[in-house]
């Protein structure tokens, strides 16, 4: 139970879900699936169609652009919150560093999801926030 207490934390963090309370955050966590990465396993391909938002639990990837290495993400770290409301293009590729363990979120999850009262708009709130966020960060 403490594992999945952690979990609903961890999501509450992700800007897209962070108006979301936490009743909201457990059906969130209750549609994710649970999934053992190999080390050196592609879990998300540049320029690829997105349709997946993933949370490490456990382990670490790097993020990379054009061949190159943006980021690094470990526990808690997650990618492709944006492919559940646009199937865009990856703008990055994840690449799993060690053996990961990772909770993903698929497209039809989610979708039924959204047919919870109010949860589209506490969603349209956390987007709201990560582009203010980025806002902020360009401001300068």
């Amino acid at each position: 139970m403490a594992r999945s207490d952690s979990f609903v934390e961890t999501l509450a963090t992700v800007p897209l879900f962070s108006a979301c309370s936490k009743k909201e955050l457990q059906m969130v966590a209750k549609s994710a699936e649970h999934l053992e990465v190999p080390a050196g396993k592609v879990v998300v391909t540049e320029g690829a169609a997105g349709t997946e938002f993933f949370v490490i639990i456990d382990g670490r990837a790097r993020v990379e652009r054009h061949g190159r290495q943006v980021a690094s993400l470990g526990p808690g770290g997650f990618f492709g919150d944006l492919a559940l409301l646009d199937r865009a293009p990856r703008n990055a590729s994840v690449i799993a560093d060690s053996e990961l363990e990772v909770a993903r979120i698929g497209q039809r999850a989610f979708d039924a999801l959204l047919d919870h009262p109010g949860f589209s708009k506490k969603l349209l709130a956390g987007l709201a926030r990560r582009l203010r966020q980025e806002d902020a960060k360009n401001v300068g």
